[in-house]
């Protein structure tokens, strides 16, 4: 036990500080979310602030990997962090003068979208040069852990925070986290340098295509990422309605999405535990589309005729347990199978794939409910059908919009299965 904790010293430092660090960061976003709907009472304009985060994440992720596998990894994490903490400290100023608006959270979380494009390779590569190898699959395992905290404390404490203190002060805990996260970031973790050289030297449009062609001749990566991209359609169209779902209901509110969020967050806990302790599957491939048949196919129909806060906290559980199961395994599947000089690129590439379908579930998420769902629940008959299922008033239409998600997720866990089972992982 001695031994494995010196040899992950390091992650250990830089994991702790910068889960702390994402934590105040995650409060921040949580309280603005509670702001923005208190303002506008909207599920698309609420939506529009992941949009607007996710929106250059996607659209300049390739270009992002070939700059991250050139520059320096330590330098990019603190610029990066550096310029996101000054988009919080530009919410604090126009909170205080009482200029904010929507639409500069808007731009300021595109510019915090920026940021995490370039740092998160970066990041990421970071992670695999400061651990051994026979240790990927515990370090994805407590990576997922700080994850689960993350979801399970951040709703509570911001909720708390916000209303006690107010938005002003979930900023200040943003930026002493930051604080703490960069300093120790700059002064206590070294992280080594990639052993080749060769993207230095390679032109920077062969870089940017690299990851491109990498993924093209490993095709069970690349199939790999085609149906994160999909449960990401699902996940973010749920998470675009999952506000309008519960904060309009005589027994939903603020303080209910906070507990129902959170325990999200608790069942990733005990997922991650799970994946931390468990031992390395014989088909990391079946475990990946499985757990997600499992999830899809079960938290959205339940919270589609559920009526009490009860059984939504329960299907939230029921949903994410498996969550940290499926992306350690992922996790693992590309550390071991991608070159470490190649990962950057890579990364980036597939940050572009898998998540340019989150910008676009928040947008068609928040968009059905407003303008399909609710309005169909709103001119339903008291006694017919629907109102039975998905229940009346506002809300009910957001429970129309689980049930739809429910099936669109099983039809692509089922499509993609077929597709997966034909691939082998030699490890």
């Amino acid at each position: 036990m001695k031994d494995t904790i010196k040899e992950l010293k390091t992650f250990l430092v830089l994991w702790s500080t910068q889960s702390l660090s994402q934590l105040g960061s995650t409060m921040t976003n949580f309280a603005l979310t509670l702001w923005l709907y208190q303002k506008t009472g909207s599920a698309l304009q609420t939506a529009l602030l992941s949009i607007c985060s996710y929106a250059p994440y996607v659209l300049l992720s390739i270009f992002a990997g070939a700059l991250s596998d050139r520059w320096d990894k330590k330098k990019t994490m603190l610029v990066c962090d550096t310029l996101a903490a000054c988009c919080s400290v530009a919410v604090f100023v126009l909170l205080k003068t009482e200029c904010l608006m929507p639409v500069h959270l808007y731009l300021l979380n595109a510019l915090n979208g920026l940021m995490n494009t370039v740092q998160q390779p970066a990041g990421d590569v970071a992670m695999t040069l400061i651990t051994p190898k026979e240790h990927y699959q515990r370090t994805g395992g407590m990576r997922s852990l700080s994850n689960s905290l993350i979801t399970i404390l951040n709703p509570v404490l911001a909720t708390a925070v916000f209303a006690f203190a107010g938005l002003e002060a979930v900023i200040y805990t943003d930026l002493l986290t930051f604080g703490v996260a960069f300093c120790t970031l700059l002064f206590w973790v070294k992280i080594p340098d990639v052993s080749q050289a060769a993207p230095e030297k390679e032109p920077f449009g062969e870089a940017v295509k690299a990851g491109l062609k990498y993924l093209n001749k490993n095709r069970l990566i690349l199939w790999l990422i085609l149906f994160l991209a999909g449960v990401n359609l699902v996940a973010s169209a749920f998470d675009a309605t999952l506000p309008a779902y519960v904060l309009p209901r005589e027994n939903g509110g603020e303080k209910v999405l906070g507990v129902v969020t959170s325990c999200a967050g608790i069942a990733m806990l005990a997922g991650s535990l799970i994946a931390t302790l468990l031992p390395a599957p014989k088909n990391r491939i079946r475990v990946i589309y499985i757990t997600m048949l499992i999830s899809l196919g079960t938290e959205n129909f339940v919270l589609a005729f559920a009526k009490t806060p009860l059984l939504w906290c329960a299907a939230q559980i029921i949903g994410w347990l498996l969550v940290p199961v499926m992306s350690t395994n992922l996790d693992v599947i590309l550390r071991t199978t991608i070159p470490v000089d190649m990962q950057g690129r890579v990364y980036s590439c597939r940050n572009t794939l898998q998540f340019f379908t989150i910008p676009v579930g928040f947008f068609f998420g928040g968009l059905l409910v407003d303008e399909l769902c609710e309005p169909v629940m709103a001119a339903a008959p008291a006694g017919g059908m629907l109102r039975a299922w998905f229940g009346a008033g506002k809300g009910s239409g957001a429970a129309m919009m689980m049930f739809i998600l429910g099936v669109l997720g099983v039809a692509i866990c089922l499509y993609f299965r077929g597709v997966l089972r034909k691939y082998t992982l030699k490890e």
